[in-house]
């Protein structure tokens, strides 16, 4: 462990040295975060996930940056020019940026005017000038030197105008200058093509660039690759010049001191300004992405971790016009009953043919829940549906299809159903997303959710990465039952590698996992895999009720010895006296009394209390619903409750019903004020709203929550 990356961290992010030194341990024993922060809180003084991910992150950045400051050392070594002192400066940084700039006067540069000027032996003249003569002229000073002194004078000025932006200091100070006091602007260029208008607020737009939103700044980056605007950054450059001339001038009464303040301005036009303003725009760039990573993770989260619909037969309905509508019926565990298709739309109209069909399926198989997706044509089914179901027992609910078309025409789902279409595969997706929303989204790519904001311009490897673990942490959370969970889930698990999660697959084909203890029979479930994954999988038949808990094997010890303690029986873990028992424990008593530690006495209760709960089922019931609504039947001020579909940090998209979601912009989320969306909603929630603003030749309603 590097122990001045450990101060550094311990000053950033405020965690202990001690706790950040047992995270990083852990880490480096192969240990995974989701089980670092479920079962060895007594190690780490229960740092959660976040905290644990920080660590890991930030340590791996600054380790890559201790690594090129190495590097750095070494290259300057090796001409000869290294100093303590420079040393010292070098290690000293702690962004990338500043390291750089100490590196700039000693890199191997390509072909520059200067070194092309130091080619024809003008490094002495260079010196001369900046030693700032007061005697003389610059005749006498620029002369011997094989060519016109016009032209030994600019090429010298070539020389000084690198050394001026090889002066890390001077970076330094413009960079923050620029940052701090520019405007970052937008024009519209004179032919540029915006059909729709979509960038049309920075046809002509300004912002002080330090203040700029991450999303404005994504959408502009956006815009000006697609050549519809120029973007500049505008600040004051006088200021810029006068503080260098102030530094770099010694002697304003040399005459060279003109040539100097050439030398200043042609460095800052062609060498320094250039690079500092890329620089800038990399860095309001790279903090967009890691923002609108941040929230694309966290509207993943909430959707991953949406309440399943449990124990009820759901039919998924995928809308179409001409080709039909699809239907789909699954069983209360997901399994396909039957496949039809539908023509109530245009240009078929069969709506009493398609009627029929749809009673036939719901009374043949006693189905309460049809899932519509909300892609082409589902406002048309919706109105079908609505009517066809009246006076019936069965509700429907306005179901996301974001990337079902991908699930139904990958490699996966065709080994699921090789005999069905896509589009009758896409109708099974939508029925199990409502029946379980975790095990169905994670066959699919987690970017194609659509719950994103500006999704495809931040980094992709950054978001992949976020995104996945993002996936693991919510799989993890809930676990999965051995016995039944998808390869697609399997692969998420804590600890489980690809050979390991096949081997499971295999193994389950012709027989079951009895218990946990039986997964230690694969070869691939090293007694390192089986550590990092058994307290994610449960085995619900297994005669031992703690193989369907989320305790872990390495603590049935603990959990036996608590119950002894309170005198209750593992066999009564249902019972009410058992609940009422645990719920009176005096942890701290039982902590002090067993010598079990008091993190692990905590999740030992809460696990015994409710054993195998799935943690959505705290959450609150996806909005169900049998009747449709019309624009036309709202007016202002009218209540409403709608499912929040996706949080941008400017607002929330709410499904109230209508063919397009409705938007609470931040401003009328609150009376206070409000930095970001995700602080008062999420994506899956169900809210209650008013409706504020109504532009029916638009199709677009405006919602508050005030």
């Amino acid at each position: 462990m590097n122990d001045r990356i450990i101060k550094y961290l311990e000053q950033e992010t405020n965690i202990s040295e001690k706790r950040i030194k047992s995270a990083l341990k852990l880490l480096s024993e192969g240990c995974t975060i989701p089980f670092i922060a479920r079962y060895r809180k007594e190690v780490t003084d229960s740092l959660n996930e976040e905290e644990i991910k920080l660590i890991s992150d930030e340590y791996q950045r600054n380790i890559k940056l201790e690594e090129r400051k190495e590097a750095i050392i070494a290259l300057i070594d090796e001409k000869g020019l290294l100093t303590d002192e420079l040393k010292n400066e070098i290690m000293s940084k702690t962004k990338m940026v500043e390291v750089e700039d100490l590196y700039l006067p000693y890199k191997e540069k390509k072909k520059t005017k200067a070194s092309e000027a130091i080619k024809l032996g003008l490094e002495p003249l260079a010196k001369k000038i900046m030693s700032f003569p007061v005697n003389g002229t610059i005749e006498s000073l620029a002369s011997n030197y094989n060519m016109p002194v016009e032209k030994a004078v600019e090429n010298a000025g070539y020389i000084i105008s690198e050394w001026i932006s090889d002066n890390a200091y001077y970076r330094k100070w413009i960079r923050s200058f620029i940052y701090n006091n520019s405007f970052i602007k937008t024009k519209k260029k004179k032919d540029a093509v915006d059909e729709n208008k979509t960038y049309e607020m920075y046809y002509d737009f300004s912002e002080q660039t330090k203040y700029l939103k991450h999303y404005r700044c994504l959408a502009i980056n956006r815009a000006e690759s697609e050549k519809v605007i120029t973007v500049s950054l505008d600040y004051d450059e006088k200021e810029i010049i006068n503080y260098l001339e102030e530094k770099v001038i010694r002697n304003k009464e040399s005459f060279v001191v003109e040539i100097v303040r050439n030398a200043i301005k042609d460095s800052l036009k062609r060498l320094i300004l250039p690079s500092i303003e890329r620089e800038i725009r990399a860095e309001i760039k790279e903090k967009a992405d890691v923002k609108a990573i941040e929230t694309f993770s966290k509207n993943l989260s909430s959707l991953l971790l949406t309440r399943p619909i449990k124990g009820r037969v759901v039919m998924g309905f995928d809308p179409a016009f001409r080709t039909g509508c699809k239907l789909a019926v699954v069983s209360e565990t997901g399994a396909l009953l039957e496949i039809s298709v539908i023509y109530p739309n245009e240009p078929v109209n069969d709506k009493v043919g398609a009627a029929k069909e749809l009673r036939r399926l719901i009374d043949k198989y006693n189905v309460k829940l049809i899932s519509i997706g909300n892609g082409t044509a589902s406002r048309e089914s919706e109105s079908f549906v609505s009517e066809v179901i009246k006076g019936l027992d069965v509700k429907y609910i306005i179901t996301s299809e974001a990337g079902a078309s991908i699930y139904s025409a990958s490699k996966l789902a065709i080994e699921e159903f090789p005999d069905l279409t896509v589009e009758k595969r896409s109708a099974v997706s939508i029925a199990r997303r409502v029946e379980d929303p975790l095990s169905e989204l994670v066959k699919i790519d987690a970017k194609s959710i659509g719950v994103g904001e500006y999704q495809y311009d931040v980094n992709q490897k950054d978001l992949a990465e976020a995104l996945d673990y993002t996936v693991m942490s919510c799989v993890n959370e809930v676990g999965v039952n051995v016995n039944t969970a998808s390869k697609s889930i399997l692969k998420y698990i804590s600890g489980l590698t690809k050979k390991a999660v096949d081997e499971i697959i295999s193994y389950k084909e012709k027989n079951k996992f009895e218990n946990r203890e039986s997964l230690k029979s694969l070869k691939s479930i090293t007694p390192k895999v089986y550590e990092q994954c058994i307290g994610f999988l449960r085995v619900p038949e297994s005669s031992n009720q703690l193989d369907n808990t989320s305790v872990h094997p390495d603590n049935y010890k603990d959990a036996i010895a608590l119950l002894n303690y309170l005198k209750l029986d593992i066999k009564d873990i249902q019972s009410k006296e058992f609940k009422e028992t645990l719920e009176k424990a005096n942890k701290e008593e039982i902590s002090k009394n067993t010598n079990i530690n008091i993190y692990l006495v905590e999740d030992i209760i809460k696990e015994l209390k409710s054993p195998g709960l799935d943690p959505r089922d705290y959450l609150e019931m996806p909005l169900l619903k049998s009747d449709i609504l019309k624009i036309e039947d709202l007016t202002v001020g009218m209540k409403l409750e709608g499912t929040v579909r996706n949080v941008a940090s400017f607002g929330a998209f709410v499904d109230i019903g209508l063919k397009n979601d409705a938007l609470i912009h931040i401003s009328k989320m609150s009376k206070n004020f409000v930095k970001d969306a995700s602080e008062i909603v999420n994506v899956g929630d169900i809210i209650k709203c008013t409706v504020d603003k109504i532009d029916l030749e638009k199709k677009q309603v405006s919602l508050s929550l005030i």
